[in-house]
């Protein structure tokens, strides 16, 4: 870059922070910083663009068009060369402004004669506020010299909207952190909270962007780089023993820390006139809007871990977001982009909320969040940028809606509701010991979910007549090695003890697909789901299975015990692992420790294939439970985990109804105990409908189990059946409109 470039750069810069300086009000300061970047830059016009709303920006300050158009002039995301800055996030730069792609002309703002256009999105974090525009009456491209120039000058820009330097009249200078927000994302764990925002990584603010002294900034960079790199070098030596695909990641988070090119760029903005933590931030920005248009997987990943590279690198520098537990409000609404079981373990019962920027609905933390009932929205963007602790927030799990900072009429509807919830938690209570016999004398067994020992005292609370599935892999994600056999003997035992004479059925360990663990060599595969996971992992690691079976078998103590393998495909999966299950046990007696008094095993069906196995298969096991949540993304050949397509298919379509009907069949044949275990188990109109198909046992989660038994006991099955089957010979897609109706006329 030329000497003469930076020297304007860094005057320019210089200014602005004199501007940050002054008293001047929200507008007066843009109005004078539009005149100093057009002077320094050396061209009529500078405007800026602000967004007044999600899809709206509004002209808000300029120098050189016309100043009536002021707060006046506005367009749509995307809408002329302004919009279309504002929604790619990318510079652009032409010398015949009119006849670029997507021009737009705004009469009213007299820019009919100027021929060069400049625009610069002006963003933080991947947080969009504005476009920077400059524009000239000569026909010509702006410099790569320019453009880098009105980058820096952007990123400042950024930070001082962040501090709240534009305040003032009207939506698009209205102050960050303080409106009311409503963000939708997808309901992962059912619920509604009201709470505080606890950010999981809480947000670095650069309070001083533009450097005074660059030659300091510079040092200040090296020190904390190599801090930084000590840090990593840490890392990689107490990970030495470990997991070689962990070793893989840690080194290239290594590399990322000795990047030449990252520190030659970052050295730049300091030297055009930006803050060491301003500079990191830059670099931060851009890696996150790249990330934005990156599909490929392992360039994701690299690019967040470029990202959180940054992160330590500015709280190294600012000695920000270094948080206490002991700070936590006292009733916390956890934010973060994404967190692992382990991390959500510790924060436990103690949260009221969890809203996700990522997540899915069937990752580690959506089943932690499950086990300890709390409300869970997933996929909620720019949550963690519009957050700040401490915000007033508002969580509806049921819906995946998020109220951040919500006035007063929302506030009020939302305990209302939360009211309502309570008064008919009140009436389940009152059921809860009464056994679920239907208006026809069908007897439903009421089950529950568990996965963690926190679960277990909803057994009684609930109403739960046993645990329907009880997830040990749990045990195996929060940790980063191999759980010793005596540990999971130890953690068997106190579910055993604590179920009492109830019955738990353990599920053994379902890994692969989106559980992964991180001590187990990662396999990359297309498509997980449809992979290496489950029993076939278990089936092809005899080690690890065998080490759980005996640490279960022990763990009975010559009580009852109940094990059931997941994901089976076909009967030959299910006997290799009885046969697993048999050696064990002949083992376990010779080596003299007590067998338990009873013992089932069992099958998960989820997949269509074990449906149609023959019929002895279904003599040999000893129980089957539909796993529903798996059985019908196959089913449908819809992943669950993709927002376009898992809402499209309906558990009450008739084809699916007409599937579970086929498999009570089958299982009445054997007469083989079938069990329905997943999410449509714990709604109220879809358990109806399973019911009326056959199914007489329902696992769900403990808060549905008082909803699921009110409909139940006032229903008649036969009624129900009668229903679906009318739907079926109509052709209707959905029993859901006809069934809904019916029962509007019983209440």
């Amino acid at each position: 870059m030329a000497d003469g470039t930076e020297t304007e750069s860094r005057k320019l810069l210089v200014r602005l922070r004199e501007e940050m300086a002054s008293e001047a009000a929200g507008q007066e300061r843009l109005d004078r910083i539009t005149q100093l970047i057009a002077d320094s830059i050396r061209c009529e016009v500078c405007s800026i663009y602000l967004f007044r709303d999600e899809e709206t920006l509004e002209l808000c300050a300029t120098e050189g068009l016309s100043p009536e158009a002021v707060h006046q002039t506005r367009m749509r995301l995307g809408e002329g060369l302004v919009g279309r800055v504002a929604k790619s996030g990318k510079v652009v730069n032409t010398a015949d402004a009119p006849a670029a792609k997507g021009f737009r002309f705004m009469p009213e703002t007299g820019e009919e004669r100027f021929s060069s256009f400049l625009g610069v999105p002006v963003q933080r974090l991947g947080q969009k506020l504005g476009v920077l525009v400059v524009q000239s009456r000569d026909a010509r491209e702006f410099s790569a010299d320019e453009i880098y120039a009105l980058e820096v000058v952007a990123m400042v820009l950024a930070e001082m909207a962040e501090l709240g330097a534009f305040v003032g009249e009207g939506a698009a200078l209205s102050p960050l952190h303080q409106q009311s927000v409503q963000l939708t994302g997808g309901p992962a764990q059912e619920g509604s909270a009201e709470g505080h925002v606890w950010l999981h990584e809480p947000r670095v603010v650069v309070t001083n962007p533009i450097a005074e002294d660059p030659h300091r900034e510079s040092e200040r960079l090296n020190e904390a780089v190599e801090e930084l790199r000590v840090g990593v070098d840490k890392m990689l030596e107490i990970s030495q023993n470990g997991d070689k695909e962990q070793l893989k990641v840690l080194e290239a988070y290594r590399m990322f820390a000795n990047s030449k090119g990252w520190m030659r760029r970052m050295e730049e903005d300091i030297a055009l006139g930006l803050s060491a933590e301003a500079a990191v931030e830059k670099e931060q920005s851009q890696a996150r809007a790249r990330m934005g248009q990156v599909t490929d997987p392992y360039l994701r990943e690299r690019l967040a871990d470029l990202d959180d590279l940054s992160n330590r690198l500015l709280r190294i520098l600012t000695g920000q977001g270094k948080t206490d537990s002991a700070d936590l409000p006292p009733d916390p609404i956890l934010i973060a982009r994404n967190i692992g079981p382990g991390d959500l373990l510790e924060y436990g019962r103690s949260l009221k909320g969890i809203v996700l920027e990522e997540g899915s609905v069937g990752s580690h933390a959506t089943i932690v969040a499950r086990a300890l009932a709390i409300p869970l929205v997933v996929h909620v963007g720019r949550i963690t940028t519009e957050a700040l602790n401490g915000d007033h927030i508002l969580v509806d799990g049921d819906n995946g809606v998020v109220h951040l900072r919500p006035e007063d009429s929302v506030v009020s509807a939302f305990r209302d509701k939360i009211a309502m919830q309570a008064k008919a938690q009140e009436r389940y209570a009152s059921i809860r010991e009464t056994p679920t016999v239907t208006q026809d004398g069908a007897r439903i067994n009421m089950a529950m979910n568990a996965g963690l020992m926190a679960d277990l005292p909803s057994l009684g609370n609930s109403g739960a007549e046993g645990v329907g599935l009880f997830r040990t892999e749990l045990q195996f994600l929060i940790r980063n090695q191999m759980p010793k056999r005596s540990e999971l003997v130890t953690q068997y035992q106190r579910v055993l003890d604590a179920a009492g004479e109830k019955r738990v059925v353990f599920r053994t360990l379902d890994i692969g697909s989106d559980k992964v663990l991180p001590y187990m060599k990662h396999v990359a595969e297309p498509n997980p789901a449809l992979g290496w996971r489950a029993i076939r992992v278990g089936l092809d690691k005899r080690g690890v299975m065998r080490m759980q079976l005996q640490a279960l078998i022990r763990a009975a103590n010559g009580r009852p015990l109940t094990i059931m393998f997941p994901f089976v495909a076909q009967a030959e999966e299910f006997r290799e692992a009885r046969w697993e299950v048999n050696k064990t046990i002949e083992r376990e007696k010779r080596l003299g420790h007590i067998l338990p008094e009873t013992l089932e095993v069992g099958a998960m069906l989820e997949t269509p294939s074990l449906a149609f196995s023959p019929q002895k298969f279904f003599d040999e096991v000893d129980f089957i439970s539909i796993g529903g949540n798996d059985l019908k993304q196959f089913f449908f050949a819809a992943d669950r985990e993709n927002e376009l397509v898992r809402r499209r298919y309906d558990t009450l379509n008739v084809s699916f109804l007409s599937f579970i009907e086929r498999i009570v069949e089958r299982c009445n044949i054997s007469d083989t105990p079938l069990s329905f275990c997943g999410e449509d188990a714990g709604r109220p109109v879809e358990a109806l409908c399973l019911a009326a198909m056959g199914i007489r046992t329902l696992s769900m989660r403990p808060a549905s189990i008082g909803p699921v038994k009110s409909l139940l006991l006032r229903s008649n099955l036969q009624d129900v059946r009668k229903i679906i089957a009318d739907a079926r010979h109509r052709g209707e897609q959905s029993v859901r409109p006809a069934v809904m109706e019916w029962l509007r006329s019983q209440s």
